[in-house]
């Protein structure tokens, strides 16, 4: 019995590591995607202010807050011990998810036609580059959640709501920088 515990202890911090080299690439390949547009807006202060006109700031607001309550579902869910509870949990945190890609989707209708402008082609190819990969980490992990639901167990909802965890925090910076700042 002790040989056992032993395995599944070792694979477990095993699994820790890999999850924490996750977290910290995903945050990493964010960092330089961030750092680039900081530097760009202050390079190209004008076009980037002009550019930042045409984005919608209050579907991006409702955004923020549709991510908030999903990673408090998703929290839920890692919290949980009943199987019934993580499971709809995670389907909910899922489901808020693919609102905020719907909710994203709608505002790049608005923006597509300020981005073939040239005076804004550097502010708009960073914004969809940034928001676009952060966009496919939400939907990605939004259908793993999902797929999680059907059998949530305990170490398999802590990667995934840790991951999703962080692609919210990621949110929280990506918002005021291109937004508001």
């Amino acid at each position: 019995m002790a040989v056992v515990e032993s395995a599944t202890r070792e694979r477990e911090e095993g699994g820790d590591i890999i999850l924490w080299i996750l977290v910290w690439s995903e945050l990493a390949a964010f960092g330089v995607l961030l750092c680039g547009f900081m530097v760009m807006s202050y390079l190209h202060a004008e076009s980037f202010s002009l550019a930042k006109l045409h984005l919608d700031g209050r579907l991006a607001s409702i955004n923020t807050l549709v991510l908030i309550a999903s990673g408090w579902l998703a929290a839920e869910a890692a919290r949980a011990s009943a199987e019934r509870v993580r499971s709809i949990a995670l389907v909910a945190s899922a489901t808020l998810g693919l609102v905020f890609a719907v909710i994203k989707l709608v505002e790049y209708q608005g923006e597509l036609p300020f981005a073939g402008d040239a005076t804004f082609s550097s502010f708009f190819e960073l914004y969809f580059l940034i928001t676009g990969f952060h966009l496919a980490h939400v939907i990605f992990l939004s259908l793993l959640m999902l797929l999680i639901a059907r059998r949530p167990g305990p170490s398999n909802v802590t990667l995934v709501t840790t991951v999703w965890h962080v692609i919210d925090i990621v949110w929280l910076v990506i918002f005021p920088i291109i937004y508001l700042g």
